[in-house]
């Protein structure tokens, strides 16, 4: 038991001295970022780089224009508007959508089968921009050092390396999920935001995540999951809905 405790000290000491003091946009909340934006965008731009290469860009040129015009829209409201934004097409059947830092955005056309109109499109492409916006690929990398860190220290408490699978595996369940579940609510809150500030009716956030899930989309148990489930996330966007829709109002 000593031994536990000791080890759990020694992980919890080091995630106290590392946390860093930034915070997100607009929720407050408190981030560990442990790397520089230039050391970030850069990955993700080679990282974008290497996607394009790997996988087939759509030549459908209706799809393509409507994701650039929801896409600059929505990047034109954002607190990084003269970031070079990116927005793709990527030939894939699976309804998603992603971001990687620096902006640069990609949407699959699967993503068409669920999202029936251009403020749906906004409700994803507001939540992509949002991930970007906030640094959560940063925050990310930031928490996997900290997760290696705290299998180094796992290491050194014990004298052994025996634990620190366990140690993974208990870092994955009761660290690493729930802070990207978070992201991903924090995602869909900033970007509710940035669509109704772009101009697209915010309740249309709820009826593309209806349709997620009348898709099938979420179906794995939250707790295991990196992302909350469709239940979860409407019920969340309809407690955000009365700030959206005074900002949607407004804008009208």
């Amino acid at each position: 038991m000593i031994l536990y405790l000791r080890t759990f000290g020694v992980a919890v000491a080091a995630m106290i001295f590392l946390v860093g003091c930034e915070t997100a946009p607009i929720t407050g909340r408190s981030q560990l970022i442990l790397m520089g934006d230039e050391q970030v965008e850069a990955l993700g731009l080679q990282a974008y780089q290497e996607m394009k290469k790997e996988k087939p860009l759509s030549n459908d040129q209706a799809l393509n224009r409507r994701i650039q015009i929801v896409g600059r829209n929505i990047a034109r409201i954002s607190p990084k508007p003269d970031w070079n934004w990116e927005f793709n097409l990527f030939e894939d059947d699976s309804p998603n959508a992603f971001a990687l830092p620096g902006g640069k955005v990609g949407v699959n056309t699967g993503l068409f089968k669920v999202a029936k109109n251009d403020a749906q499109l906004a409700a994803v492409i507001g939540h992509e921009v949002a991930h970007a916006i906030a640094r959560h690929g940063a925050e990310r990398m930031s928490q996997g050092q900290l997760a290696q860190a705290g299998g180094a220290a796992v290491a050194v408490a014990t004298g052994s390396e025996a634990y620190v699978g366990a140690y993974g595996a208990l870092a994955q369940l009761g660290f690493m999920l729930p802070n990207s579940r978070v992201q991903e609510s924090e995602a869909d809150h900033i970007g509710l935001l940035f669509m109704a500030e772009a101009g697209y009716d915010p309740r249309e956030a709820v009826h593309l995540w209806e349709n997620m899930e009348a898709a099938g989309a979420g179906g794995q148990l939250e707790w295991l999951s990196t992302h909350p489930s469709p239940d979860n996330r409407i019920r969340r966007l309809q407690e955000l809905m009365p700030e959206a829709m005074a900002i949607y109002q407004r804008k009208g």
